[in-house]
C-alpha cells in the first residue's frame, strides 16, 4: 500500500496532489552552443510531469563559471532563459509544478570548461583527489588546483544566485532550488577538508556556514522564501567531499536555514552518496531525516535508494514528507502511476544516463505502451 504517498501536501506556495518528487538529475543533454534546453528536454519533462507533482529540474549552473561537466545547461543568459520556458510551459501543461536546481561546481571542474580557461574556484586552493575532471569534450584528466576566491569574488557568486534566481522566475518556474550538496562549492565552503580559510568565510562552523547561508538570504531576497528549497547532503562523501563530524555542522545549518521558513529542505541520504557517478549502497550509514526532522519544522524531502515500500514507510512514519525518486524517474517516465497501481519498474540503462540523444532519455515506455516489457521488475 501506498497511500501515504498520494496525501495532498503543502510545500510552500505550492499544492501538491502526492508526495513522489522527480530529483534533480543531470543528464548532459543540453543543446550547443550555449548550453541551452532545447526540444528532447523539453519532451523528456513533460513526459514525467503529473497534475500535483513535483518535479526539481536538473542542476543548472548560475553562471559561466558554475559548470563542471559538458552540456548541462545554464540558466544565465536569454537563450537558456527561453529553452527552460519552453519546458516550464510542457510541465505545466501536463498540470505539474516545477522548480530548477541552482548550480555552482565549485572545484569539481576542469578548465576547459571554464570561461577563457581559466581555474575552477573553491573556498581554498585544495584539488580533489583520487577521481577524475571531465574535459569540455567528455575526456577525462586529473582534477586541477582551485584558485581560491577572493572575498570581493564571494560577494560576485552571492549576485549570481540572486540572478540566477530572478531568471529561474522569468522562465515561468514555481520556484528554485539551491543545491548545497554533493560536494560543489557551497559545500565546499561548509566542509572543514575543503575549507582552510582564515577570514569571514573559514575557520569556526558560524563562518563555513556563512557562504550557504548568505546564498539562501539573497535568493529569498530576490523571490519570495516560500518559493525557495535547499539540499543537504549531511552525510555524504561525492565528489571527495566528507565531514569528519557533520551532526554538530549540519545541525548549526539546518537551525540556521528553519529561520528563513523556506517552503522545504531536501536531504540526500548517506546511503546514496555519489550515486551520479556509480550504483552505490552504502551501509551502515545514520538515515539523514530521521536525524535531522526534529531541526527543521517545515517541509522535509530526502532521496536516496527508496523503494515505494520504503518510501511509503518513511512518510507514514513522519521522518519525510516526501520522497525524490532518481533513477527510476529516467526509466518509468510513469514512475507516479506506476507506484499508484503497484506495477513493475522499468530497470534503468546507466550506460545512457549521459550524453546523447533520445536513446535513454525520452525513450522509455509507459505502461499503456508496454505492459509486459521484458525485463521489467517489481520493487513493491
Amino acid at each position: 500500500m501506498t497511500a501515504t504517498l498520494f496525501r495532498p501536501l503543502r510545500v510552500g506556495a505550492l499544492d501538491l496532489q502526492h508526495r513522489i518528487v522527480m530529483a534533480p538529475l543531470t543528464r548532459s543533454r543540453a543543446t550547443q552552443p550555449g548550453n541551452v534546453p532545447g526540444p528532447l528536454a523539453v519532451t523528456y519533462y513533460a513526459q514525467r510531469a503529473t497534475p500535483g507533482g513535483l518535479i526539481i529540474a536538473e542542476a543548472s549552473p548560475i553562471s559561466p563559471s558554475g559548470h563542471g561537466f559538458p552540456t548541462t545547461p545554464g540558466i544565465y543568459t536569454p537563450e537558456q532563459i527561453a529553452g527552460w520556458r519552453a519546458v516550464v510551459d510542457a510541465v505545466h501543461g501536463k498540470g505539474g509544478k516545477i522548480v530548477l536546481q541552482l548550480w555552482h561546481v565549485g572545484r569539481v571542474s576542469h578548465s576547459s570548461l571554464q570561461p577563457e580557461g581559466r581555474l575552477p574556484v573553491a573556498p581554498s586552493a585544495i584539488r580533489i583527489e583520487g577521481l577524475s575532471a571531465f574535459r569540455n569534450d567528455f575526456s577525462t584528466a586529473d582534477y586541477e588546483t582551485p584558485h581560491a576566491l577572493t572575498e570581493q569574488e564571494i560577494e560576485g557568486v552571492i549576485a549570481d544566485y540572486a540572478q540566477a534566481t530572478r531568471n529561474a522566475r522569468a522562465a515561468g518556474f514555481d520556484g528554485v532550488e539551491i543545491h548545497a550538496a554533493n560536494g560543489y562549492l557551497l559545500e565546499q565552503f561548509l566542509q572543514s577538508r575543503t575549507n582552510h580559510r582564515t577570514d569571514a568565510y573559514g575557520g569556526s562552523i558560524e563562518n563555513r556556514a556563512r557562504l550557504p547561508l548568505a546564498v539562501a538570504q539573497a535568493v529569498t531576497g530576490a523571490w519570495s522564501a516560500d518559493r525557495v528549497g535547499i539540499r543537504l547532503s549531511p552525510f555524504g562523501i561525492a565528489n571527495d567531499s566528507g565531514e569528519a563530524e557533520p551532526l554538530p555542522l549540519y545541525t548549526h545549518v539546518v537551525e540556521r536555514l528553519a529561520r528563513l521558513n523556506l517552503a522545504y529542505l531536501h536531504l540526500i541520504e548517506p546511503r546514496a552518496s555519489g550515486a551520479g557517478r556509480a550504483d552505490v549502497d552504502h551501509k551502515d550509514v545514520p538515515a539523514a531525516a530521521e536525524l535531522f526532522r526534529p531541526f527543521w519544522p517545515g517541509v522535509l524531502i530526502t532521496a536516496g535508494n527508496f523503494r515505494p515500500d520504503t518510501a511509503e514507510a518513511c512518510v507514514a512514519a513522519g521522518h519525510a514528507d516526501a520522497i525524490a525518486f532518481g533513477r527510476f524517474f529516467i526509466s518509468n517516465p510513469d514512475l507516479v502511476e506506476r507506484i499508484r497501481r503497484g506495477a513493475p519498474l522499468t530497470p534503468y540503462d546507466r550506460s545512457t544516463f549521459y550524453r546523447g540523444g533520445a536513446t535513454g532519455y525520452t525513450d522509455y515506455p509507459t505502461l499503456a505502451q508496454a505492459p509486459q516489457r521484458a525485463g521489467a521488475f517489481s520493487l513493491l
